[in-house]
């Protein structure tokens, strides 16, 4: 009986020892699974920069091929020879004329009654405009008549130009911020006041010949 029961404790003793055999390589295997993973991610990592470095090189080797040269046969494409002709014709065109210009801003008066002298004076000769702005009765006359001397000294200080041979070629009013005022009125009452103010522009060309 002591015969057996040492076989049978001898057996259990190397199924146990088989037993652990077998999970040992089990660890080793999951301990050798994030190494792996890591190798997986360097070789994408070098796979990545192997291909921006050939798409580098590709870059370049256009960027060095020199320019197709033209066939005396073949016709050039429709686009080049219209940029072509563009180029021509704005060499050939002659120069414009320099546009010179003045500004005033947050002036104190009201757009529409500025309106009504900067119509007269549009498209007239820099005297004839500054004689009928002397003249003239009405309150804005006397700004734009200031506005039209500050662009001719603008014409000969910054272009060299004759400022007594230019022509008011354009001239626009634009509407300002309004100043919202309150009067008082009888019963107790306010009336709202709009001081309106306006932006004049003035454009001087050169009077051709």
């Amino acid at each position: 009986m002591a015969d057996e029961k040492k076989k049978t404790t001898k057996a259990d003793a190397a199924k146990a020892s088989g037993k652990k055999a077998e999970k040992k390589p089990a660890k080793k295997a999951a301990a050798k699974k994030p190494a792996a993973k890591k190798e997986s991610k360097a070789k994408g990592k070098e796979k990545k920069a192997e291909g921006k470095e050939t798409k580098k090189a590709a870059k370049a080797k256009a960027a060095k091929k020199p320019a197709a040269k033209k066939e005396p046969g073949k016709k050039e494409p429709a686009k080049a020879a219209a940029k072509k002709t563009a180029a021509k014709a704005r060499k050939s065109a002659p120069a414009a004329p320099p546009v010179v210009k003045a500004s005033a801003r947050y002036v104190r008066i009201a757009p529409r009654k500025a309106r009504l002298i900067a119509d007269q004076v549009r498209g007239m000769h820099i005297e004839k405009a500054r004689a009928l702005l002397q003249f003239s009765s009405r309150g804005a006359a006397r700004d734009i008549h200031k506005l039209i001397d500050s662009a001719a000294a603008n014409a000969e200080n910054n272009h060299d130009l004759v400022g007594d041979e230019m022509r008011v070629s354009s001239i626009t009013v634009d509407e300002g911020p309004t100043l919202r005022r309150f009067r008082p009125r009888a019963m107790g009452r306010a009336t709202p006041i709009n001081k309106r103010t306006s932006h004049i522009r003035v454009a001087l060309t050169p009077v051709e010949d």
